[in-house]
C-alpha cells in the first residue's frame, strides 16, 4: 500500500483522505513486529462493540 501511495499525485492522496479519514497516516507508521501487532484492551473493545469493560466476560 505504501508503495501505491506514494505513486499518487496530491489530488488522489486527498480524494483517498476526503473518504478514508486519517487511514493514510498509518502508512508512516514504523511496527515493531514483536510489540505492536498485539491488540490493545482499548481495541478489544472496539472490535466487540462494548463501552466499556465487564469483568465477568471472556475477553478480561
Amino acid at each position: 500500500m505504501k508503495e501505491i501511495w506514494d505513486q499518487w499525485d496530491d489530488e488522489v492522496k486527498q480524494l483517498f483522505y476526503f473518504n478514508y479519514g486519517d487511514l493514510s497516516y498509518l502508512f508512516d507508521i514504523k511496527v515493531d513486529k514483536k510489540v505492536d501487532l498485539v491488540p490493545t484492551v482499548e481495541e478489544y473493545m472496539a472490535l466487540l462493540r462494548c463501552p466499556k469493560i465487564q469483568i465477568d466476560k471472556a475477553y478480561s
